[in-house]
């Protein structure tokens, strides 16, 4: 039953992604630490968008909500909800990570009130673009 879950059910977008990316099913056995706060929630799975951290002070006064920020002094990372990259490139020098992997020397420097870690990636990808001089994607002029 090829593009079907083996039920008679079709596959959805969301679902093929996941796969694609080894996330399906979702399970406990993950050791890695989690890269929020005690307390915290990832309700939507968990991505990290990491940048140098000359650009992090730029970025931040412009987003509406800011949310959990690492930082080790050569980047920031904010964490933002997993396949914040589903068809869209972030700008360089910014890098998207799956699964949020944070190096060790990592530390926490802002959490936001409340239980959800998420910074929206939408107003980060636009502060992004915005700080780095890169135009949005959907901005750009198709070629023919």
């Amino acid at each position: 039953m090829s593009g079907t879950a083996g039920v008679g059910r079709p596959l959805g977008l969301d679902t093929l992604v996941r796969l694609k990316r080894g996330r399906w099913p979702a399970t406990g056995g993950d050791s890695r630490r989690s890269p929020v706060p005690e307390g915290m929630t990832t309700p939507l799975g968990c991505d990290a968008v990491a940048v140098p951290a000359r650009l992090g002070p730029l970025v931040v006064p412009r987003l509406p909500r800011v949310g959990c920020v690492y930082a080790d002094g050569t980047h920031w990372w904010w964490i933002v909800p997993a396949d914040s990259d589903y068809a869209l490139t972030w700008p360089a020098p910014a890098q998207y990570s799956a699964g949020a992997p944070l190096p060790g020397a990592a530390r926490l420097i802002h959490r936001p009130a409340g239980t959800v870690p998420y910074t929206p990636p939408i107003p980060l990808y636009l502060a992004l673009c915005r700080v780095t001089g890169t135009t949005p994607e959907w901005s750009r002029p198709l070629s023919a």
